[in-house]
């Protein structure tokens, strides 16, 4: 393994592409978790980083969302409670490479601005406040108070707060959060676009409108004790590793596991547990005991086929297949969607999902068979114009056998970035319900505004059409994150001021408006002491349990300020000392804060209490704790009833999805091994089925560009070499941020408004 040398950037003409594995971690994955700890901070402070991560005692993972198993449950944390991936993210953030002053003043905007994403994140963490004045070449050092009247008076002259958009990253603690949308609140607009509108915001609008609550239905333990665990459109050993450990343990309690997945993921067929013998000397434990490879957005056409069938043996043998007293007592709308799926189309689910009917039958039978069964789900649903009603579908399966609220049974949405699901809970939404406003005026005696804002595509059109000027991230990467590269970075550059609240450099910094700020905040490894002593935060997992996080390095630099702190102290510099919300109490005394929180967020009663229970709680679901529908329109669960519907490309063309390699996370670029795919030292390629590149006349390695098909204009993204993959036929996949530029910004999913990144007709232009 060569180390990732800070000043070398990523040189496509060196990717080497190989075999891809049929398994997942193993050896490899301890070696590679040693590796990068090493490179990014050393021997000593890799084991006193990873000893801490995810521990009751330590802090969470900066990386996914996946949960930890909870003593009140009967389950026991591991020694080592982290993943590959987990483990580069925590040495990405507690690297000892620094960015001071003097690589600014070394390095010119123009000159970071072409460089990769790769490059600028290796170069270590930001130490001071820099500001890009207008017509500057270079960042320079600025004070923390000038940063903060600078933002001030830019927000303060603008016309209205609606110019304004406010971003947040997934990142972002509880406390950071609830101060955030009560800063942006406060101010006079609900523009708070977040990360969850470009991933699982479909997941959100179809569940409330299927259960009333728009989060999963399921804990740990029920993974566990599943009889059947349907994995659809995820790739768990890449994107959320930890989780092949509950399957593992599932299959070892007996359960089965269905893959539904367009290509055949590592993660998804065999797991080598680097924490049991079976796993460094063995074979491992194979997950999957049924694959179906199906076309990218056929999903709704296999749910909806499996509820004709099971509504078929239903009719053939009565009282044996569907729950009917749960569909009587606890559900809404069967007899239309009975209607709607009798009368199913099987030579659409034949073109839709490139599946053999015998498969589906195959699969129907599992789930008719099984009395406890969980549907997982991540990307690969939610990023479709039909996501919302696809999910709908596989919620109408689960609530034919009534699946949900019951032990080892349910819905669960595997969220992605750690905390999104918290952000979301302490009111980073555009458009949160009236009795949280109603709350949150109430308790701090402000007016709040009632209209909705912008999420990410309506912030970026905003942003084109001159009616955003000021952009404010609280972490993350929005210029790599979001679709229709060229355009997104047109729209933030034409913005009076950007301002990024950040721990490492991105692109986002180099995407800048007239004038811009980087503002260098602590990592969630790194202590944080205020006036009122040492603070610590709170986070929500993907399954709604709540605990805290506590960083123990010192911090990266001594001009670092916390994401609390510096929120306060712009609250401050833009209202006043004598404004009604107490900002320096919160900055002082983060117990201040959760005081508030235990006040406006429902659920959260005794919130400074609670979190210091050793595992924290669990936030209340009604569907899952009793059975309750109590948030939907009719007090019931509600079938959905959908048209039929699923992408097509036209003859030559293919269907394009964005992924990540095993060496990233999000945004963030760890190095260039994809191991499981078999892609080496580069990104720049296409996966696409040997047989479509045989039909399109292109060579196994050739050179293309990739050009989307959209009906304002083509785009392009360049130089891609081809790697014949066993993916399904016409589909064809790509690594994001680099095929983001292909994702037509009004190519959305509806009612979620989410980027349709897993369904781009592309054709394949070869450079000759």
């Amino acid at each position: 393994m060569a180390r990732n040398a800070p000043h070398e950037d990523i040189d496509e003409d060196r990717i080497r592409v190989g075999k891809p594995k049929e398994w997942a971690a193993g050896i490899p994955g301890v070696a590679v978790s040693l590796w990068r700890g090493w490179e990014q901070m050393g021997t000593g402070r890799t084991v006193r980083t990873l000893r801490l991560l995810n521990q009751q005692e330590g802090y969470d993972c900066p990386g996914c969302a996946w949960p930890e198993p909870r003593e009140t449950d009967g389950e026991h944390r591991k020694l080592a409670e982290f993943c590959e991936n987990g483990a580069k993210a925590v040495a990405e953030e507690a690297t000892t490479r620094r960015i001071g002053p003097e690589f600014f003043a070394e390095h010119s905007i123009t000159e970071l601005a072409d460089k990769t994403d790769y490059w600028l994140g290796q170069q270590g963490r930001l130490t001071h406040p820099m500001v890009l004045r207008e017509g500057a070449t270079h960042y320079e050092p600025i004070s923390w108070d000038e940063a903060f009247q600078l933002t001030a008076r830019t927000l303060r002259e603008l016309d209205s707060p609606d110019e304004a958009m406010f971003y947040t990253s997934g990142r972002t603690s509880n406390e950071a959060a609830f101060v955030y949308q009560l800063l942006v609140r406060a101010f006079g607009t609900n523009n708070l676009p977040d990360c969850s509108n470009m991933c699982h915001e479909s997941s959100g609008a179809a569940l409330s409108q299927a259960t009333g609550i728009g989060k999963g239905t399921v804990t740990l333990a029920d993974l566990h004790h599943a009889d059947l665990i349907v994995v659809i459109g995820q790739n768990p050993g890449t994107n959320h590793p930890r989780m092949l450990s509950a399957l593992e343990q599932a299959k070892a309690n007996g359960a089965k596991v269905i893959a539904v997945n367009p290509l055949p993921e590592a993660g998804l067929l065999r797991f080598k547990n680097p924490q049991n013998v079976r796993g460094v000397a063995g074979k491992g434990s194979a997950l999957a005991d049924e694959f179906c490879q199906i076309k990218l957005g056929g999903d709704l056409a296999l749910f909806q086929a499996i509820g004709h069938l099971l509504l078929s043996w239903e009719d053939a043998a009565p009282g044996t297949v569907l729950d009917t007293d749960f569909i009587e007592s606890s559900t809404h709308d069967f007899a239309d969607y009975e209607k709607q799926v009798r009368a199913l189309d099987w030579s659409q689910v034949d073109e839709a999902t490139g599946l053999s009917r015998e498969q589906i039958a195959k699969v129907a039978g599992m789930i008719a068979e099984s009395k406890r069964t969980i549907y997982c789900w991540a990307m690969g649903l939610t990023q479709h114009a039909h996501s919302v009603p696809t999910i709908a579908e596989v919620a109408n399966v689960a609530l034919l056998r009534g699946m949900i609220g019951k032990p080892g049974a349910g819905l669960c949405p595997v969220r992605g970035h750690s905390n999104v699901q918290g952000d979301r809970t302490m009111g980073i939404w555009e458009k949160m319900p009236e009795p949280f406003l109603a709350a949150l005026e109430s308790e701090f005696g402000i007016p709040v505004p009632r209209k909705h804002g912008y999420d990410v595509v309506d912030s970026i059109r905003a942003m084109r059409d001159g009616r955003g000027t000021v952009f404010f991230a609280v972490g993350g990467n929005f210029a790599s994150a979001t679709p229709d590269t060229e355009l997104t970075e047109r729209a933030l550059r034409s913005c009076e001021l950007t301002v990024h609240v950040s721990t490492k450099l991105n692109r986002s910094h180099v995407v800048h408006g007239r004038t811009a700020l980087i503002l260098p905040t602590l990592g969630r490894t790194e202590r944080d002491v205020q006036a009122g002593g040492e603070q610590f935060v709170t986070v929500e997992d993907s399954m709604s349990a709540v605990h805290a996080s506590r960083g123990r390095l010192r911090p990266a630099s001594d001009h670092l300020l916390s994401e609390v702190a510096i929120l306060c102290r712009l609250a401050r510099a833009l209202f006043g000392d004598d404004h009604a919300v107490p900002w320096q109490a919160f900055e002082s005394d983060y117990d201040e804060i959760r005081e508030r929180i235990a006040r406006v967020v429902p659920g959260c009663t005794d919130y400074n209490a609670r979190v210091r229970e050793p595992d924290g709680f669990v936030l209340p679901n009604p569907p899952r704790d009793s059975r309750q529908f109590t948030g939907t329109l009719t007090g019931k669960a509600m079938f959905g009833v959908s048209e039929l519907e699923y992408p097509t490309a036209p003859r030559g063309r293919l269907l394009l999805q964005t992924l990540r390699s095993h060496d990233q996370y999000n945004t963030t670029i760890y190095g260039l091994s994809d191991r499981y795919r078999g892609v080496e030292d580069g990104r720049r390629v296409v996966f696409v089925n040997p047989a479509d590149l045989t039909e399109l006349g292109i060579p196994d390695g050739e050179l293309v560009d990739l050009v989307s098909e959209w009906s304002d204009h083509e785009r392009r993204a360049e130089r891609f070499r081809v790697v014949g993959y066993p993916t399904a036929r016409g589909c064809a996949a790509a690594y994001f941020p680099e095929a983001n530029a292909l994702v037509p910004l009004d190519s959305v999913a509806r009612t979620s408004n989410t980027p349709t990144s897993k369904a781009i007709v592309v054709r394949l232009e070869q450079r000759g």
